[in-house]
């Protein structure tokens, strides 16, 4: 007997950029990639056999998790109508045909999936004389996002756009006049600013840190250290985008992270991309006028904070020693900046005030693991059970920090810097108070950030500093 040919109305759907705010090909490497800094190698030796080879291989090493992906809710609704008036739906995609079947598997309203196949890759006109092959053409709707997709749209009997620029939605309205348009494109700009994080912009005022110890206030001094704050920016954003696309996997599984720009999709993966080294370069290029001795310090920041995102954040302990590092970086970088020499004393503050903030960091991320009955922290190296130490840690190196700025007030040559430096003694308590109250309210589950960006918006942190900083003045000029 004739197999009888299935007459239902068809749409074949896209995945990338279209069922998807992602590219399974960005996913899988840099999901890879955070598992072995050895994968561009992989990448670069796959590529050398196709473009569909590349794909097998990254979607072997690190497949997305299919649950946490960021799915476009108008094409889900198209699907599900589509699907409720007797229609199929075909998932035929440029990724590789484990990555498809593993989504389509997850959301199960597919009746057959088709995906690229390690030899070809199934996209433009490829993706086209597939379709032609199977259904014949004119026999399905096609809900694409890209101009590549303009073969297939040529071929199908109705087309919908997913997110597509006027451009081009001019350019298929051409061939389907009765085209459906989902997802009007938004603009990216607000998307980027915000994974460029501008708030942690704050933790480079550092850099004064310098000047304001060695009383330094002229235009020689101040001017270099604007230039520089300037600098770290730019370079700390690029960091922050190359960490977050290392990071896309485990904080699309956290309840607050799965929020910013990359892991949500409100931002391509392809424009963080090009926008780490886009503001790497424009550090540099302010950084120029600098020194030379303060660019070899951002190298180093910069090598540092690389190093941490592949290897250190997996290492306890290590990784919070690599932090407070990064933070006392801003502090050397300021001295490089302004010509101002950094005293022992300064240093050595720096570096076990910063331990103990990085350490509150991680406590803050224990106590959140522990509130959501989390035990392991994925890819960081922590457990919950971890929580004593690492408070501990926080509270002991916090404690030394204000025991070394004690021992640094009682030196000759800063006495006579102030006329009344008992007043000094009052503010060493104030810090005493502020680093205990840190620890306890990490402890408490309330520091949902940064500790520097949580102490900037903090009442009580605010009124510490300025309480510090008046008795600074006032022990100066009283």
């Amino acid at each position: 007997m004739d197999q009888v040919k299935d007459t239902r109305p068809l749409l074949v759907v896209d995945l990338d950029g279209t069922l998807v705010r992602s590219d399974m090909l960005y996913e899988s490497f840099w999901s890879a990639f955070s598992r072995d800094w050895r994968t561009p190698l992989s990448a670069l030796a796959a590529l050398a056999r196709g473009k569909a080879a590349l794909k097998a291989r990254l979607a072997t090493l690190g497949a997305p998790d299919p649950a946490t992906l960021p799915y476009s809710a108008e094409v889900l609704d198209e699907i599900g109508r589509w699907r409720a008036s007797g229609g199929r739906v075909v998932l035929v995609t440029a990724a590789d045909q484990s990555i498809a079947n593993a989504i389509a598997s997850h959301l199960g309203v597919f009746d057959e999936v088709h995906g690229s196949d390690g030899s070809t890759n199934l996209k433009g006109e490829a993706k086209a004389a597939f379709l032609r092959a199977e259904y014949g053409g004119g026999g399905y709707v096609y809900a694409g996002d890209n101009s590549a997709d303009l073969p297939v749209w040529r071929d199908a009997a109705g087309a919908v756009t997913v997110g597509v620029s006027p451009a081009l939605r001019a350019r298929v309205e051409d061939l389907h006049r009765d085209a459906r348009h989902l997802a009007p494109p938004r603009s990216l700009l607000p998307a980027a600013l915000r994974a460029m994080r501008p708030h942690q912009w704050f933790k480079n005022a550092l850099i004064f840190f310098p000047m304001i110890a060695a009383h330094d206030f002229n235009a020689g001094a101040l001017l270099p250290s604007l230039l520089a704050v300037v600098a770290f920016s730019l370079v700390a954003s690029s960091v922050y985008l190359l960490n977050d696309l290392l990071d896309i996997a485990s904080d699309r599984a956290h309840p607050r992270k799965r929020l910013r720009p990359l892991a949500s999709g409100a931002l391509p993966l392809r424009s963080g991309m090009l926008m780490v080294p886009a503001l790497l370069l424009a550090g540099i290029g302010v950084a120029v006028f600098l020194p030379p001795l303060f660019l070899l310090v951002l190298g180093a920041y910069y090598i540092l904070t690389v190093a941490y995102s592949l290897w250190f954040k997996r290492r306890p302990i290590l990784d919070i020693a690599l932090l407070a590092s990064l933070y006392t970086m801003r502090v050397i970088a300021g001295g490089a900046a302004s010509g101002i020499d950094l005293s022992v004393w300064l240093l050595a503050f720096s570096a076990f005030l910063f331990f103990s903030l990085a350490a509150v960091k991680r406590q803050a991320e224990l106590v959140d693991m522990a509130q959501r009955n989390v035990t392991e922290a994925a890819g960081r190296g922590y457990r919950v059970s971890d929580l004593a130490v690492v408070t501990q840690m926080a509270t002991a190196s916090g404690f030394v920090a204000v025991l070394v700025l004690m021992l640094y007030l009682n030196e000759p040559e800063v006495l006579m810097l102030y006329h009344h430096p008992l007043l000094l003694w009052a503010a060493c308590l104030v810090l005493l108070y502020w680093v205990s109250r840190m620890v306890l309210v990490a402890s408490r589950g309330r520091m949902n950030d940064d500790p520097t960006v949580f102490a900037a918006r903090d009442p009580a942190s605010l009124v510490s500093v300025a309480i510090i900083g008046a008795l600074f003045i006032g022990a100066k000029v009283l």
